[in-house]
């Protein structure tokens, strides 16, 4: 079946490639498509029109939230949000679903969820599960990070081009999955104890296990 893996960033797309190269079958077309929710929104639809594909996923590497998702794990989002989208008031945020213009979510189909996640842990790796953040705006503060996890219960990662790659593989009407490794805890922004490359080499691996497995 045709997947499509879309990330932001060369050394994703990379990693992605470098796991499912170890593939049997003919693996996943990947493309680097930019940083950010337009960017992803852009270029997921426009490889959409161009080819037929039966499964859109985006991966990368992302911020977890302490207690759900640590360091080194690899996340798979039940749920993709727009976590920023919406009104900031003097009560507090106000998601654009209670103003009337839209949704800020998709779910990801429950029953591909479990099956991937299976594949996942059956191969060793540490899985966690749970809703994928999306935000222009990457959190820096223990404050935003509390805020956060409070309106969003169990979330587990943070990123910048889900709710895009899913409202574009949704306007196509394409099943999506949003797959991340962490690199970084949610929270005060520490740039010396991101691990980046470890990130990367887990993404690598969790795409090695997912031979023949990506199916909706």
């Amino acid at each position: 079946m045709p997947i499509l893996v879309i990330t932001a960033v060369a050394a994703e797309r990379d990693a992605v490639l470098g796991g499912a190269r170890s593939w049997r079958i003919p693996g996943p077309d990947v493309l680097a498509v930019g940083a950010g929710p337009a960017a992803a929104a852009a270029g997921t639809a426009s490889a959409l029109a161009r080819g037929s594909y039966d499964l859109v996923v985006n991966a990368g590497i992302g911020g977890g939230f302490p207690g759900v998702a640590p360091v080194g794990s690899t996340v798979l989002a039940t749920r993709v949000v727009a976590a920023d989208l919406g009104a900031q008031t003097a009560e507090g945020f106000v998601p654009i679903e209670e103003l009337g213009f839209g949704t800020s979510g998709f779910e990801a189909d429950p029953r591909l969820v479990t099956h991937v996640g299976d594949i996942l842990r059956a191969a060793g790796v540490p899985l966690a599960t749970g809703p994928a953040l999306t935000v222009s705006t990457v959190t820096g503060t223990a404050e935003r990070a509390a805020e956060l996890a409070a309106r969003h219960a169990g979330a587990a990662v943070e990123g910048m081009e889900g709710f895009g790659v899913a409202t574009a593989a949704a306007a196509h009407a394409v099943p999506m999955l949003e797959l991340r490794t962490v690199s970084n805890a949610v929270g005060p922004r520490d740039r010396a104890a991101w691990r980046i490359p470890d990130a990367l080499r887990a993404l690598t691996a969790a795409f090695a296990a997912l031979e023949g497995s990506l199916t909706p």
